[in-house]
């Protein structure tokens, strides 16, 4: 008899947690990695009862320093045919597995997985007791300028609470601060305060339609538990929100910010350096969540060799596991996010963070260099994040930053026809990109209408982008 996963009783949970090694064996011998991002799993028990937690002093609730973040979740094809949808059972098995292993930190928001995010995570996390779990998600109007409307607004935010079925969140986000529509009005009076266009789309967010007051009182009434946001974008704009916070204007219970071993002082675009984030937040002593850990996936797999220097170090563990042990390392960091699509995901994170091994000095000289030695190469900082989708004229904009990333991790971008394995590569490199792309959806078909550009919260000159991955690949074609 099929087992109903719409409903989970407390030894139905506990025969889970029971169950745990059967079923970490079961999983990872019965497949291999889905995600060649990854880098492959270590094999081993999961452990059980040994989460790391870290406190917020906030409301003094534990949190586990391994968020799980509902934004990649698992799709299948419809039974008819038209289109794809949330795996919902195969979220529910998720779910079950991270709660059963002590993750109870879950980070949704209604523009992730095409606006399904909140929805799937609802119907998950509701089968269980509502104390056993953190839910964040997020003010997201940054795609949008219907939610400027106050009534619209406030919408947007009871329907994030009927989705996730909950009668208050643990978390709340204004999300994406620095990150706004293409369009907005200049006719307004700015206040000194909002003297740049970027501060200007802040207020027409948050401010003029008068939400960020009514998320203050929600909170004072207990439907929100820690008011917060996320942030991508320019310096003026990060410092301009602690400075409210600083002014005793507003408190923010947590900060959201985008940390890794790259990133901590080789940031791109307008994004600014973890580092100086970080060090800011840490002085206010106000808690950090952490997002692109793996910076898109990138750190999962890394360079041929950098990833060899890992390896040597800890042959046993993922390379994944370095940048999540970097993240959870500094003490101000309240949980470390991960968008996991698989079990086997789900448990090599597992593994990391039960209990967190905190990096040593050497450990956090040698990411330093392998950081170093990345921003040689000239891959895209694409983290797929997919804010720029869909593109109005088809292009799979991060499938192809993604395989083309995947090429450089794998040495196989070809350069000369006088190198060695050139044939070899170039081959690897075109057969890849057709398998991974359409060719309806690839890069030649970009007409350089920008309007992805000001949805990147990477800052990344996309057109351009393309434009050079498109003649790199013609320029194979041509030498055939």
């Amino acid at each position: 008899m099929k087992k109903d996963r719409n409903n989970i009783d407390r030894r139905s949970f506990f025969r889970l947690v029971g169950g745990g090694v059967m079923a970490t064996t079961a999983t990872i011998a019965g497949c291999t990695s889905k995600d060649p991002k990854r880098g492959g799993s270590a094999l081993g028990e999961v452990p059980i009862g040994k989460m790391t937690y870290r406190t917020n002093h906030n409301t003094n609730d534990e949190v586990s320093i391994l968020g799980f973040g509902m934004m990649r979740l698992p799709l299948r094809q419809k039974v008819d045919g038209t289109g794809e949808e949330v795996d919902q059972e195969a979220v529910n098995e998720l779910v079950d597995y991270a709660l059963a292993h002590g993750v109870n930190y879950f980070d949704a928001s209604a523009t992730y997985v095409r606006g399904w995010s909140e929805t799937a995570t609802g119907i998950a996390l509701s089968r269980h007791p509502r104390e056993s779990y953190r839910v964040a998600t997020k003010f997201s109007n940054h795609n949008n300028t219907q939610w400027r409307d106050r009534k619209e607004a406030i919408a947007l935010y009871e329907r994030s609470k009927r989705n996730l079925q909950v009668d208050y969140l643990d978390y709340y986000l204004l999300h994406a601060c620095g990150v706004g529509p293409a369009t907005y009005s200049t006719e307004k009076d700015i206040d000194d305060e909002f003297d740049t266009i970027d501060k200007l789309i802040l207020k027409e967010r948050f401010f003029d339609n008068g939400m960020l007051d009514y998320f203050v009182e929600e909170r004072r009434a207990g439907r929100i538990k820690n008011l917060g946001w996320s942030f991508h974008g320019k310096v003026e704009v990060f410092d301009f929100m602690l400075a409210l916070h600083d002014k005793g204007r507003y408190h923010w219970d947590f900060v959201q910010i985008q940390l890794n071993y790259v990133d901590w002082k080789y940031a791109s675009g307008w994004n600014v350096n973890a580092e100086y984030l970080y060090g800011e937040l840490a002085k206010r002593n106000i808690p950090v969540v952490i997002m692109e850990p793996l910076l898109g996936g990138r750190l999962a797999s890394n360079i041929e060799y950098l990833a060899t220097r890992l390896k040597q170090q800890r042959p046993n563990e993922s390379l994944a596991s370095w940048a999540f042990r970097y993240a959870g390392s500094f003490p101000q960091v309240l949980s470390v996010l991960s968008g996991m699509t698989y079990m086997e995901h789900l448990q090599d994170n597992l593994r990391t963070f039960s209990p967190l091994d905190e990096l040593s000095e050497g450990e956090f000289e040698l990411l330093a260099d392998t950081a170093r030695r990345m921003k040689e190469y000239s891959s895209v900082p694409c983290t797929a994040c997919e804010y720029c989708m869909p593109c109005p004229y088809g292009i799979d904009i991060p499938r192809i930053f993604t395989h083309y990333n995947k090429c450089i991790n794998e040495n196989n971008v070809p350069e000369s026809a006088q190198d060695e394995n050139y044939r070899r590569a170039r081959r690897a490199f075109l057969i890849g990109y057709d398998r991974s792309v359409p060719k309806l959806r690839q890069a030649s078909h970009c007409i350089g209408c920008d309007q992805c550009v000001h949805h990147c919260p990477q800052a990344i000159n996309i057109p351009a982008e393309l434009q050079r991955i498109d003649i790199y690949v013609d320029t194979l074609k041509k030498e055939a």
